[in-house]
Order: structure tokens, then sequence, then C-alpha cells
């Protein structure tokens, strides 16, 4: 053992340089493993303990209809059979508000909130003036309100505001406030108000949107019982219950995804500086030929070599994860505190288990990839002393079949099996790691036999009279060759860089929202059947381009008797996922440009007593539901049931028109409480618009206006961030692939100096050798390029249809790009590395072997 930590030693001080990029690769991987799991990991264990005040309740009953006294009753029943530390009620609702001294004043939206005395029951409400929070600031028509909101209105506190009818003086400013609703977008500012005024506005009961609110404190052994009792109670009604920990769940739940995703990308990036590795080591011990053939005639044995080599490899491995934690660390320490909207209280910082996973992971994958190349050291005998550069199978006298080795076969397997089972565990995901792992071993396969392919049609060229092309075609198959592993490293670098630029850009499209001058601009909410003709005119007057007014009513699903799936009552419907949900419906007697009948027939525009309902493909594809089958719905406590007659395919993303689930035939819901839903083109000039929003919310105080235009450029800064974080992981992994492209064709040059010394000996000019580098380079770029390239959409499809759910769209263009741009870059860095050979005497070179 001592002989081998002593030659382990002098190799790594005599071998260093070559190995660098061994060491880079490792600390690359490492670091974009450790750097991407610990801020999630912050981000996650932040909101697990901040889930309490999240919710500011253990457990939280909602509805979006007024509590009836039957409700209550009922309620009331179940919680005392429970101790109750503590109850209170609140209601939630969007809608407008202007300064009260200023009439002609533009109105902003605003997310109201009526609270009662007791509120919060976790947390603490913090204000900019520094005193404690009292429900006493609210009484009287007292408000308390975001900082944003009075910049918006222009108003100071202690100045009246109206909301609904009603003026409110802002008492103070909130700092911070408990039971906020995580996320990255709302209607507007936060305002707080007393529950008893607010049950007194024009607003009460008016609207669709009113979230009217129980929140509940008790002991921690009784949350998940209570919830449970509370939901077989609230069945049957619009109402549905959560508690704390489903709001952390959740969130820790969405987190996790995004940290099995971006840890997959870092662990991508490491199975890319594993391929670096194969071709470093695989190089490196070409190089030791000699060494070992002489080692082993002076004793040493074959596992006392491979240990030596092995141990190398291992300490780089630490050495190189070591690194990583330190880059992980910077970048880290380098994340922005507002990076995730409205978590500003995230420490940031690298997490134990990241940081465990990352060295393990770096070792792991350095002795995996080094693992058959180090295996070579088995074979080689003194006899090379004499003979270098000879196939195997030569050596040992037997056919090339007979001569593959079974234990390194069983090596290969073993790589396989737990590469296979690393991408599972970064993914969280078997199934991922299994796409993760065909994709790879499919693209590698395919490299390996167009290497061989390539070898054998090229082969007639080498007879050919221009001298480079000839040499070039001699050198792809001259035995020793990096051919196939240049194509193996380009190719795979080039399958995932193309890959992550395609997901990159369909994730984008999803986001990237363009104002088109036929979509509307302005929307109009809660619009009631008798202000739907007076709010049109009102609006063309005011300048609108173009009104449309479509009513809009809230309905559950209750039941279905189809020829795939029936369902009697609404406590069936619930246990098929989404299809509990409440739905916002619509009837017309038309399609809409963005809706095409892809079976059944749509009906005329005769309206009918009959219910029909037209349906979106989701329902036949999730749930089997059919043409002819029957649905029963809840709408309003109104049940009407209805022949599925049609099933229409939406564009979600046109938002011209709009969507929805459920379209019904004009006459079955006439006369069912709904209210209508305005898309307005508003006029482009600003002083227009707000003018506009005034008059309209003067006359009617119960509509609440959404400005299109300002929600744009609240969520373009979305946009630009998570456009900012997928560039960031795209750079990355180009870094990363462009760091194994360039090493891994480098790595060639050592093999090149004896042939090229030679050549330029015998009278070749650094022209000629040039150019023989360059016809070589060229191909196998082309070739690595196209296989990676065209392999590249498949692993776009998986990423955006498992793991994103996002339609796919691909980019054949971004595909085909990779062939000439791999091919120049790989002829580039070949030629690159050539220089640094012909400025080598060739007589120092011939020495020296």
């Amino acid at each position: 053992m001592k002989f081998v930590l002593r030659m382990a030693a002098r190799e790594m001080r005599a071998s260093w340089r070559r190995l660098i990029f061994f060491f880079i690769c490792v600390s690359i991987g490492v670091a974009a493993i450790v750097a991407l799991r610990s801020v999630i990991q912050n981000i996650r264990t932040t909101l697990v303990k901040e889930a309490k005040t999240l919710t500011a309740a253990d457990v939280i009953v909602q509805s979006s209809q007024p509590w009836s006294d039957d409700n209550r009753a009922l309620i009331d029943e179940r919680l005392s059979n429970y101790t109750i530390l503590g109850r209170t009620e609140a209601i939630e609702t969007a809608t407008m508000s202007r300064p009260a001294a200023d009439e002609k004043a533009v109105a902003t939206m605003i997310e109201l909130r009526a609270l009662q005395s007791e509120f919060p029951l976790y947390g603490e409400l913090l204000l900019e003036s520094g005193r404690p929070y009292s429900h006493e600031l609210l009484r009287e028509r007292g408000a308390v309100v975001r900082p944003e909101l009075l910049t918006r209105l222009g108003i100071e506190v202690g100045d009246e505001m109206t909301i609904g009818g009603q003026a409110y003086t802002v008492r103070d400013v909130i700092a911070k406030e408990p039971g906020q609703r995580l996320g990255i977008f709302r209607f507007g500012p936060r305002v707080l108000v007393d529950y008893d005024d607010f049950t007194k506005s024009e607003l009460f009961g008016v609207g669709g949107r009113v979230r009217y609110q129980i929140l509940l404190r008790t002991y921690e052994a009784s949350i998940e019982p209570l919830v449970e009792t509370l939901e077989q109670t609230l069945a049957s009604e619009y109402a549905w219950v959560r508690s704390y920990r489903e709001t952390g769940d959740r969130i820790g739940r969405r987190l996790a995804r995004a940290e099995n995703y971006l840890s997959l990308v870092g662990f991508v990036i490491v199975i890319l500086g594993g391929i670096g590795i194969w071709s470093v080591v695989g190089v490196f011990m070409r190089r030791k030929l000699r060494s070992i053939a002489i080692l082993k005639c002076v004793g040493a044995s074959t596992k006392q070599i491979f240990g030596i080599y092995l141990l190398q490899v291992l300490l780089l491995g630490l050495g190189g994860s070591v690194l990583g934690l330190v880059i992980a660390h910077f970048a880290v320490e380098a994340v922005p505190p507002g990076v995730v909207a409205g978590l500003k209280m995230v420490d940031y910082g690298l997490t134990g288990s990241a940081m465990l996973q990352g060295i393990g992971i770096g070792i792991l994958v350095s002795v995996l990839f080094s693992l058959i190349p180090l295996m070579e050291s088995r074979h080689i005998k003194p006899l090379l002393l004499l003979r270098q550069e000879v196939d195997r199978s030569v050596i040992q006298g037997k056919s090339r079949w007979e001569a593959v080795d079974r234990w390194e076969v069983v090596a290969a397997a073993t790589v396989l099996i737990a590469l296979l089972a690393l991408a599972s565990w970064q993914a969280g995901s078997l199934r991922v790691g299994i796409f993760v792992a065909i994709g790879f071993a499919a693209v590698a396969l395919v490299l390996h036999l167009t290497g061989t392919l390539l070898i054998r049609l090229v082969k007639p060229l080498g007879r050919k009279g221009w001298f480079p092309l000839r040499h070039a075609v001699l050198s792809l198959s001259r035995p020793g060759n990096q051919t196939r592993m240049v194509l193996l490293a380009v190719g795979l670098g080039t399958f995932f860089i193309l890959g992550t630029r395609g997901t990159e850009t369909n994730l984008l499209e999803q986001f990237t929202l363009e104002l088109r001058d036929d979509a509307p601009d302005m929307f109009l909410i809660d619009v009631q059947p008798d202000q739907v003709e007076p709010a049109e005119q009102l609006l063309m007057s005011l300048g609108a381009r173009e009104v449309r007014m479509v009513p809009v009513l809230r309905a559950r699903v209750t039941g279905v008797q189809g020829s795939e799936l029936n369902l009697d009552g609404y406590e069936e419907v619930r246990e098929h996922r989404w299809l509990g949900r409440e739905f916002t419906v619509t009837y017309r007697d038309r399609l809409d440009p963005n809706e095409q009948i892809l079976e059944g027939r749509f009906w005329d525009a005769t309206p009918s007593t009959e219910a029909e309902v037209s349906i979106e493909p989701g329902l036949r594809e999730d749930f089997g539901i059919q043409v002819g089958d029957t649905m029963r719905f809840d709408i309003l406590g109104r049940t009407v049931s209805a022949r599925v007659t049609s099933i229409r395919e939406v564009d979600w993303n046109d938002a011209r028109n709009g969507g929805f689930m459920f379209v019904f035939r004009p006459g079955a819901l006439a006369n069912a409480p709904h209210t209508f839903l305005a898309f307005v083109k508003a006029p482009l000039d600003t002083t227009a618009r707000a003018r506009m929003q005034r008059d309209v919310i003067s006359e009617f105080q119960n509509v609440s206006i959404v400005d299109l235009r300002d929600i744009l450029l609240t969520l373009h800064g979305v946009v630009e961030k998570l456009a900012l974080a997928i560039t960031l992981v795209g750079a990355i992994a180009l870094i990363s692939g462009a760091m194994i492209l360039v090493g891994s064709v480098a790595m060639t040059k050592f093999q090149r100096q004896y042939e090229s010394s030679i050549l330029r000996t015998l009278g070749a000019s650094g022209k000629t050798v040039r150019t023989m580098v360059l016809l070589e380079y060229g191909t196998l770029g082309a070739l690595a390029g196209a296989v990676g390239g065209l392999g590249a959409p498949l692993l776009t499809w998986v990423l955006c249809r498992h793991l994103f759910e996002i339609p796919w769209q691909p980019n054949f263009w971004l595909s085909l790009s990779g062939i000439p741009l791999t091919a120049l870059g790989v002829s580039i860095v070949g030629v690159v590395t050539t220089r640094d050979i012909l400025r080598k005497k060739p007589l120092a070179v011939l020495r020296a072997e």
C-alpha cells in the first residue's frame, strides 16, 4: 500500500497539468448541483417555517358564496367536537378604489380584505409607523393599505379613498402582513378594512370573485381530523377546506420539483463532465503505456497499478468537488434577496444535504467514468515496450469478439445502472431518470455506430492523390485515434446544449405576452345583466374601439352518465382530480375564432330549453367523457343536466377571446344568476383610458376594471426574471459543453505530436498539417452536430411534456444550426491545438518519444 501511495503522489506531481481538465469538469458539475439545490432548499425551508404565517391560521374554510344560516349551524356543530383555540372570519375580493376628494381621479384595482378583531391567529401585522397593529385602526371605516397604493392614488395617511361607494380613511401603511397569498401576481395593492363595514357596503354579496373565509386555530393533533370532518360536511357545497400544512406541502412540492429539475440539469452537466473525464483518462492511460509496462517488468502487480491510478481519480474527484463547493458558495452568496417575489426574508447559503450530495456525486461520477479506461491497465504487457499502438486482439492472439473483456462489460453495465439511479434520484422521478438514461444511451450508441460507419465509408478516400485528404482519412482510422471519443463527447454535448436551448425557447414562449392590435386590452368584471346595455353604450361613447359582453357563471360538475365514465354524485366527482373544481362557464350560439370542432356538431343560433354543452378535449383525454354523454352541473344551487354534443379544441394562447372548458347552448341558462365579462379595446391614448376607467367606476361602482397594459408591465419583470434564470441554466450547460468539447478535442494533441513531427521532418508544411486537421475535425464535428442536433428535439419533448407539462413546439432550425456550428467549433479547436504542436521543433518531440 505504501508503494501505491508513493507512486500515486509521484504520478500526481508529474501529470497534474494533463489532468487539470478532469479537475475542472468535476468542479463545475458539483458547483451547479450544490448551488441550485441549496437555493431551492433555502426557499423551501423558509416557506415551511412560515407556513402558518402565510395562512394566518391552522385551518381555513372558504366559499365563493356568503355563508348561509344552515351552513354556519352545520360548521358550528362539527367544530363543537374539537377544541378550537381561536376563530375569526374574513372576506377577500378584488375591486376598484379612487381618492374620495377627487371624483375625476383615475381608479385603480385593489385586493380588499375585510377582517374581524381576532385576526391574525398567527403571525404579526407590522405597520410602517412602528406602532403595534390594533383592530381599532379599522373601525368606523378605517383602512390600512400597502404603500404602493398611496403612490398610485396620490394620497397620504389621513386622506380618504372611495371603495364600493363608501369613503374609508387611511389610518396606516402595511409593512408586513400575515395571511397573504404567495404568488407572483396580484390584481392590485392590499387594503385591509373592518368586516362589519364591508358587509354594509354595496360590494357585499355582489360578484363571483368574493371569497368568504373562516379561519381556525386548534391543537396540532386535531388539524388533520378537523380538515377531514369539514370536507365531508361541506362535500356538496361551494366550499373547500385546507390547512397550513397543505399550503406548506403544496409550496414544498412545487419547490421540490423545481429543485429536482435544476439538480437534474446540474447532474447532466456532471455527466458531460464525466464524458470529458472518460476522454482525459483514456488519453492519459495511453500516454502511460510505457510506464505501466516498466512497472510490471520490475514486479508491480496489476492490482497495485490499478490502485495507483484509481487513487489519483479519487483525489482529483475529491479535490474537484471541494473546489465546486467553493464556487457554489460564491454563486449562492451572489443571489439577490428578492430573487423570489415576496420572499425577501430568505437567508441564502449552502445546505448540508446539498454539499454532501455534490461531493458524493462528484466522486462517484469521477470513478464511474474512469473505471473502464483504467481497466485497460490490466491488459498492458511488457511486450508493449517493443510494440506500441497495437490492437489488444493481436496481443492476445484472439478474435476481436473473444478479446472483449467480460469484466469491462460488467463494469459498463454497472456504470449505466448507477447513472440511471443517480438521474432518477436527482430528478425525483424514476420515469425522468429512465428518459434521460435512454436518451444518452441512444445518442451514444448512434454516435458509436456513426464513428464505425464513418471509418468504413471514407476508407476508399485514403487512396486519393491529395496528400491532406489521404492522411486525414488515415488519421481517422489509425489505431488509438480518438475518433469515437470525440464523436461521443461532442455529440452528447451538442445533444444536451441544443435540447436545453429548445426547452428554454418553449418555456419562454409560454410566458411571452404580446399585446396585439386586434386583442382586447381592458376587461370589465362583474357587470350585472341590467348593466350590460348602459355599460356598452358608455364605453363606446368614451372611445372604446370594440366592446364584447360575455355571460359568465360559476358551476360544478356533480355527476356524469356516459359510455366510459359514470359518477353518481359530487363525492365521486371530487375523486377525479380537477373535475371536481369550480368552473367558469358561458353560453353562446357561435364558435370563437380560437376554437374548432374536433367531434360532434355545434348547435345553431336557435335557443333551446334542453341543455346542451360543448367540452374541451382535455375532459375526453383525462376522464373519457364522450359526445352523447350526459353531465350534471350545480350552477349556484340550480341543477342542470346537459348532453355533450361536441368537443372543441381551444387555443388557450389566443387572448383575444379567452377560453372556456364548458360552453352551453343559449336558452337553458338564461334565467340562472350570472354576471358578464366585458372584453374592451380601449383607446390607445393614456388620458382617454384613464377617463374611461374613472367614468365607468363612477357609474357602476360594483364593476372592477383590469387594464391589461398595467398587468403586462407587472408581469414583464417576472418574465425577465424567468428568462434570466433559464438563460443562466442554459449558459452553464453551454459553458460546460464547450469546455468538454475543447478539452476532449485538445487532449488528442498528445497523440498528434509524434505523427506531426514525422510529417514535418519528411517535408510537410504547417499549412498541409492544418488542412489535414481541418478536414478530419470538420467531418467529426459535422457528424456529431448532426446526431446531437437531430436527437435534441427528443430531449426537448421529454422535458416539456413530462417535466414542465407545457406544449412542445419543435425548433428544427435550431437543430439544423447545430451541424455547421459544431463543425466550425470542432475545426477551430483542432486547428488551434495544432498550432501548439507546430510551434515545437520536430527534433525535440522525436527525442522525447
